[in-house]
């Protein structure tokens, strides 16, 4: 008889399913079948077994007259584990305010996917690099749609295209189409001279701090430091951050960052929370009807300006800014990118630019002054590079430096700002293990969990940036060191972000001797979009003296 009945393990046969096995030839086109049929998202993890025992072959699929249960790598299909929280709260009080610590010890609890709700909404996340991968590759399973249960809901854009948009959205392929030019690395190669400019205009200030041997929160000029560059680059705007000593924070990025924050205290109580005509959501619409207003008068001053049409990639290698590439670029068809997007895809450029390079940035000056002889390391392989007071950190500079590289990437093993990429499920599935998902449920790759898992990583709690030379790292798993996170939608301006801070640690680490000031324990700070350090302290003491090469 070549109908059989499968039915899930964990549950009964009379949930179960007829299939016609008499044309199947190979055992792996059955586990697609019922793969597909059950939306087992890994058909090579599917296992068959009657009620004595394990069927391993088709041979012994066929022989018996038994209903065959479907197990997932020798796994029953169940619920996904998780803190069943309290009344309302949900498991608000297990998991704030040190997310990062807690979520930790729960991944310890319940394995590499956890199930939490807090203040009625519902998130799993993995630590797992092999489902990260999975979650992350835009599919029939998963995909990025930021619904009410989303961590980014209450900033979604859909006119972005970029970060805050559906990827079912025909915003995400217009603007998809116009963007990959403007950060491809030709791309921000050209702005490398920028960079170096914007870092020297900064150094006034940080010689006058040094002079009066004065301490001061690294986040805060670094958020100055980085908001000014990609003002410059993006905006084409000169935030005047480092006038003086005190020079306020511009409006534009204030805004930006005020708006990350109000968005993560939002998402943290529950999606009723925004809705609200008063408090923090009020606030959090009033600052992002100003922040697009801004952006649509940079536009149409560029527009002004009458510069010629140029195709992508050359609008991409000659405009002088972002919004001098949209306003400029059109495609094989003579199309611009439309305004309505522009605005939107502008404004989630400056933002993340500067907020993710500004914490990342801090977590790098942090390792400085944390790291026992890292900042000699860095030094010396400048020194090697015949480096110079007056000289650019330049593109071809940066890939002859290989140990700020290994720097740059165990740092953000260990301290990423990003954390939390979620996905949402397409249908009712079953991950991994055995775990059900339901649609319209998000799953975040915890990349933090995912760079300090100890089955992944190596004593992950060590910092050693030697450990990128060793064959183990050079060889990991796709997803095992996700820092952008990865697939489709990906974090589009990472060689922006890289090219930015490795020219700005090269030049900062070269000038000044960095030295952390007091003893207290840095914290992160929880009610952030992103992880950034909030009570790092320093002081900094100009080089006057050198090593001499060493090779």
């Amino acid at each position: 008889m070549g109908v059989k009945t499968f039915y899930l393990a964990g549950e009964t046969a009379k949930h179960g399913l007829d299939l016609d096995i008499s044309q199947v030839t190979e055992f792996s086109a059955l586990q697609d079948a019922i793969a597909t049929n059950f939306s087992i998202v890994v058909p090579g993890e599917v296992g068959f077994q009657d009620k004595t025992r394990s069927l391993e072959s088709l041979e012994d699929i066929r022989s018996t007259d038994e209903p065959i249960g479907v197990n997932i790598s020798g796994q029953p299909v169940r619920e996904t584990p998780g803190p069943e929280g309290l009344p309302y709260l949900g498991s608000y009080l297990q998991i704030f305010p040190d997310h990062l610590g807690n979520n930790q010890r729960l991944f310890e609890r319940y394995g590499p996917v956890f199930k939490s709700t807090s203040m009625g909404v519902t998130n799993y996340q993995t630590n797992d690099p092999k489902i990260a991968q999975i979650v992350l590759s835009e599919s029939e399973y998963f995909s990025k749609e930021i619904n009410k249960m989303h961590p980014l809901y209450p900033i979604k854009n859909d006119m972005a295209g970029v970060f805050l948009g559906d990827s079912t959205s025909p915003n995400w392929k217009v603007v998809h189409k116009y963007m990959p030019p403007a950060l491809g690395p030709k791309a921000v190669r050209h702005y490398s001279k920028t960079m170096n400019d914007e870092l020297r205009v900064s150094l006034p200030v940080f010689d006058e701090l040094e002079s009066a041997d004065s301490a001061w929160n690294v986040y805060q000029y670094m958020l100055k430091l980085s908001s000014a560059t990609v003002g410059k680059i993006v905006l084409g705007i000169d935030f005047e951050h480092f006038t003086s000593v005190d020079a306020p924070l511009h409006k534009m990025p204030l805004a930006i960052a005020h708006s990350l924050a109000l968005n993560k205290k939002i998402t943290s109580m529950g999606e009723w929370y925004s809705h609200l005509p008063f408090g923090d959501p009020k606030r959090l619409r009033d600052l992002q009807a100003f922040m697009t207003g801004e952006i649509n008068k940079v536009i149409q001053e560029s527009k002004g300006n009458g510069t010629e049409d140029l195709p992508l990639q050359d609008a991409a290698l000659k405009a002088a800014n972002l919004v001098d590439y949209f306003t400029r670029a059109v495609d094989n068809s003579g199309n611009r990118l439309p305004t309505e997007n522009m605005s939107a895809a502008l404004t989630v450029a400056a933002g993340a630019g500067f907020t993710t390079t500004s914490s990342l940035l801090s977590w790098l000056i942090f390792g400085l002054v944390t790291y026992p002889g890292m900042q000699e390391r860095l030094v010396q392989e400048l020194v090697n590079h015949d480096f110079k007071d007056d000289a650019d950190v330049t593109p071809e500079l940066i890939e002859e430096l290989n140990e700020l590289d290994k720097y740059v990437k165990e740092m953000q093993r260990k301290h990423n700002p990003s954390y939390q990429p979620g996905r949402t499920a397409q249908k009712d599935l079953i991950l991994p293990g055995g775990l059900r998902m339901r649609k319209g449920e998000i799953i975040i790759a915890a990349l933090h969990h995912i760079h300090n898992n100890p089955k992944v990583w190596e004593n992950p709690d060590r910092f050693d940036p030697d450990r990128w030379d060793t064959e183990a790292v050079k060889k990991r798993g796709r997803t095992d060191y996700i820092p952008f996170a990865a697939g489709q939608r990906m974090c589009i301006g990472f060689n922006f972000a890289l090219q930015e801070i490795k020219i700005f640690i090269a030049q900062l680490v070269w000038r000044y001797e960095w030295i952390k000031d007091g003893n207290v324990e840095t914290e992160y700070d929880p009610f952030f979009q992103l992880i950034r350090p909030v009570n790092l302290y320093v002081r900094t003491k100009r080089r006057t003296v050198y090593p001499s090469r060493s090779i």
